[in-house]
C-alpha cells in the first residue's frame, strides 16, 4: 500500500514517543500545528507546547531562550517563512550562540503548490548552510525521519530540518533503515554515473537508477540527507569511480546541494557534473507532482539527464 504518513507527522510521533520520559522536550509553533502535524503533540502535551502566533522572529528568539535553560526546543514553521523572516535570530540566536534549537521547516520546498513564490522555499538550503555552526538536513522519507529526530535528541547542536507537506514513498523500511548521523546512505552502486539526491528527490533518483540500469547504465544512488555537513567522503570514494554526477534537489539552481557537490567533485576529482533543480525564477503553479514533472524531476527526466551526461 502507497505510504500515508507524511514526514512531519513522523517527526510528532517521534517526539511524542520520547516526551513521555523527556520533560525537557518543548515544541514551538507559529500559528502552524496542523501543518506541521503537532496537534497531537499539543493535546498530549500541553505543558511542553508553546504557540507563539504567526510571529517567526519571535518563534526562534524564544526556542533559544527555552534552549539556554536546558530545555530541548523543536520550532516548527514553515520552510518558506522560518528561513527568512527569522533569519537573523537563526545566525544570532542559534548558531552564533550555539544554543540547542531544533528548527523544523515544514511545507520545504515547492509543496504549498498554487500559492506560489511567496510560499515556496527554494533558498533555505542555501540560506541555512551559509550560517556558520547551522546544520541542515533533509530526510528522504518517514523511516528516515524517524531516525534522524532521534539522533538529534541525543545532541545539543543547533540545526535546519526541511521537510515536505504531502507522503512521500517508502525508501527504506522500519526493519531495515540503516543510519549514521552525517553520512550519507548509499542505495544502490554502479560504475558508470553517480545520482546525488536529498529530500523528496531521492526516490525519484533512485528510480531513475532503474530506467538506466534498462538501457545497461549502472548508477550509485546517494541519499545525501546530510545536505551540512556534506559527506564528502563518501561522495569523492563513490565520484571517483563513476564517469559521470548529477545532482537532484528541490531547491534553487545556486547555493544548494548541486553547488557543494560540484566544489566538493571539481576540487578533489574532477568530473562532469549536471545539477538538476527548480530554475532560477518563480516556478509555474501546480502541485509538487505537477511542478516536478514540468521541471524534469521525475525519475524519466533525470534518467535522460544522466544519459545525455554520459
Amino acid at each position: 500500500m502507497p505510504n500515508k504518513i507524511p514526514n512531519r507527522q513522523a517527526i510528532c510521533e517521534t517526539l511524542m514517543a520520547h516526551a513521555k520520559t523527556d520533560r525537557d522536550i518543548v515544541v514551538l509553533c507559529s500559528d502552524s500545528r496542523g501543518s506541521a502535524s503537532m496537534t497531537p503533540f499539543f493535546n498530549a502535551y500541553p505543558e511542553q507546547s508553546v504557540e507563539v502566533g504567526i510571529a517567526e522572529q519571535d518563534l526562534i528568539g524564544i526556542a533559544a531562550g527555552l534552549a539556554s535553560c536546558g530545555k530541548k526546543p523543536f520550532a516548527f514553521s514553515p520552510a518558506s517563512f522560518v528561513s527568512t523572516r527569522s533569519y537573523e535570530q537563526c545566525k544570532v540566536d542559534v548558531a552564533y550562540s550555539n544554543t540547542n534549537v531544533k528548527i523544523v521547516g515544514i511545507s520545504g520546498g515547492v509543496s504549498y503548490g498554487a500559492l506560489g513564490m511567496s510560499h515556496h522555499s527554494a533558498q533555505d538550503i542555501a540560506a541555512m548552510s551559509a550560517i556558520p555552526n547551522m546544520r541542515v538536513y533533509l530526510p528522504s522519507d518517514r523511516h528516515q525521519t524517524k531516525h534522524l529526530i532521534e539522533a538529534l535528541l541525543q545532541d545539543t547542536q543547533g540545526a535546519y530540518i526541511r521537510v515536505g507537506r504531502n507522503p512521500v514513498e517508502d525508501i527504506y523500511t522500519e526493519e531495515n533503515c540503516p543510519f549514521e548521523m552525517d553520512k550519507a546512505t548509499v542505495l544502490r552502486e554502479g560504475g558508470d554515473v553517480l545520482l546525488v539526491a536529498c529530500g523528496e528527490m531521492v526516490r525519484p533518483a533512485l528510480d531513475a537508477a532503474g530506467l538506466l540500469a534498462e538501457k545497461g547504465i549502472q548508477a550509485t544512488v546517494l541519499d545525501m540527507y546530510c545536505v551540512k555537513p556534506l559527506d564528502t567522503q563518501t561522495l569523492l570514494r563513490y565520484a571517483e569511480k563513476c564517469k559521470a554526477v548529477v545532482s537532484v534537489e528541490e531547491h534553487a539552481p545556486t547555493g544548494g546541494l548541486g553547488s557543494m557537490v560540484a566544489q566538493a567533485v571539481s576540487e578533489h576529482c574532477p568530473r562532469r557534473v549536471k545539477c538538476l533543480s527548480l530554475p532560477d525564477a518563480p516556478v509555474v503553479t501546480g502541485t509538487s507532482a505537477q511542478v516536478f514533472e514540468y521541471y524534469h524531476l521525475t525519475p524519466t527526466g533525470i534518467a535522460a539527464s544522466a544519459e545525455a551526461l554520459l
